[in-house]
C-alpha cells in the first residue's frame, strides 16, 4: 500500500472535458478526505473512495471536510488555484495523506478525484486540531498549477 502524491491523470481528461470549476462563487463543492497509510492513491485514482480512509473523530465525518475555493488566477503562462487551511477539531486522526476531489461535478461523473496528497509520514492529532496548511496561492507554490 502507497501514497504517492500526484494531479490524478482523470483530473487533466476532465479539465478538457468541462468536468470542474474551480471560481469561489458559482464553482464547483471540493473536499478533502484523510487516508491511513494502509490506503493505496496515485495519480491513477479516479474518484473519492471510503476504502482506507481515516475514522470519523471530532468534527472529521466520512468524506472529509469542505474546502473553500480560491478563484483560479494566471501569473506569466502559469494558471493555478488554492484553497483555503481546512481544520478538524477535536479530533483523534492518524493520516498519512489525502485526496482532494469534486463533490458537484459537471455531467455524469461521481466524485471525481483531483489531487492526491502525501504527508510523506503519518500525521497524528489526540483530541486535538488536525489542520491541512494549504500553500501560497501563486504561480510557484500553489496545490494546483497548470504550465
Amino acid at each position: 500500500m502507497a501514497i504517492t502524491q500526484a494531479m490524478c491523470t482523470s483530473f487533466k481528461d476532465e479539465l478538457l472535458e468541462g468536468v470542474h470549476d474551480f471560481r469561489s462563487s458559482g464553482g464547483d463543492v471540493f473536499k478533502l478526505a484523510l487516508y491511513s497509510s494502509a490506503a493505496t492513491l496515485s495519480a491513477t485514482t479516479t474518484s473519492y473512495t471510503l476504502t482506507n480512509e481515516v475514522a470519523n473523530s471530532g468534527t472529521y465525518a466520512a468524506g472529509g471536510g469542505t474546502l473553500t475555493n480560491v478563484s483560479p488566477a494566471t501569473t506569466g503562462t502559469t494558471a493555478f488555484t488554492d484553497f483555503a487551511d481546512l481544520s478538524f477539531t477535536s479530533a483523534t486522526i492518524t493520516a498519512r495523506g489525502a485526496l482532494i476531489y469534486n463533490s458537484t461535478p459537471a455531467h455524469t461523473y461521481t466524485t471525481p478525484s483531483v489531487v492526491v496528497l502525501d504527508f510523506g509520514g503519518d500525521k497524528i492529532s489526540t483530541a486535538g486540531t488536525f489542520t491541512i496548511q494549504f500553500p501560497t496561492a501563486d504561480s510557484s507554490n500553489a496545490i494546483i498549477r497548470i504550465s
